[in-house]
């Protein structure tokens, strides 16, 4: 194809994504308050019928705990987990929540493995971040650990990593420790730029990604997901996936 070909070359179009054949959600930050997610309890049962509306039927809502910005212990999650879904019922809202949190591997980690109450979901599924300037130094550490004491580690957005971008290897090296993936549906959307979207389309057409998430913190990610539309040739690479959503329900 010569330069003028490439340039007049027809982009693949969009088509809309029915979210409902997933079913279930492992990502959110839905109860108020505590992290940079919903603010306030009527924003919370917004994002709650919002993904109703989506056609999820089950969300894992996972607080940010990060020694030094959200201190969030397991009871404090527990305790906005009962108010939350107190207010979801009064609400009259169909969806289950449960709460497990987003751990961020850092300097502080490596204590709490073993040595206090760690939220987890299903099979002791747990989430992880990492911060997004560099991996953690205690990252190969922290997953021995994780899989040593029986859980089962979920890295957390990993297109998001741009460090990892021109090589890859390392990101590769997680799945060969068995690490599972969990990639945000609006990063395929292109809610974070082009290069985590790009990202995002690598991990999934190379069979990478066993979960997607909404990553959902607030309205305008709702409204991203209510308009959401990808490539028809990654809608159907996505749902050639090995993806878990499913075995939440």
């Amino acid at each position: 194809m010569n330069i003028l070909g490439k340039i007049f070359q027809k982009k693949e179009p969009l088509v809309p994504v029915d979210l409902s054949f997933l079913g279930g959600d492992i990502h959110s930050h839905l109860i108020p308050g505590i992290d940079d997610g919903s603010p306030s309890m009527s924003d919370s049962l917004v994002l709650a019928q919002g993904m109703v509306d989506l056609g999820y039927q089950k969300a894992v809502t996972t607080p940010h705990v990060m020694s030094d910005f959200y201190r969030n212990t397991p009871e404090i999650i527990k305790k906005g987990l009962l108010q939350l879904n107190g207010a979801i019922k009064n609400a009259g809202i169909k969806l289950t929540v449960e709460a497990a949190a987003e751990y961020y591997i850092d300097y502080d980690f490596l204590k709490k493995i073993g040595n206090e109450e760690l939220l987890t979901f299903g099979q002791r599924y747990i989430l992880v971040e990492f911060s997004f300037v560099e991996p953690p130094r205690n990252m190969k550490e922290a997953f021995f650990e994780l899989q040593t004491n029986g859980y089962k580690p979920i890295l957390a957005h990993p297109e998001r990593y741009l460090y990892w971008n021109q090589n890859p290897k390392e990101l590769l090296e997680l799945k060969d420790r068995d690490v599972l993936f969990q990639v945000n549906l609006l990063s395929l959307f292109g809610n974070y730029g082009p290069e985590i979207c790009r990202a995002g389309e690598f991990l999934i057409e190379h069979r990478l990604v066993e979960w997607l998430g909404t990553d959902m913190h607030h309205a305008n990610h709702l409204i991203n997901l209510k308009n959401y539309q990808l490539k028809a040739s990654l809608v159907e690479k996505i749902h050639q996936l090995p993806l878990l959503n499913q075995n939440l329900l």
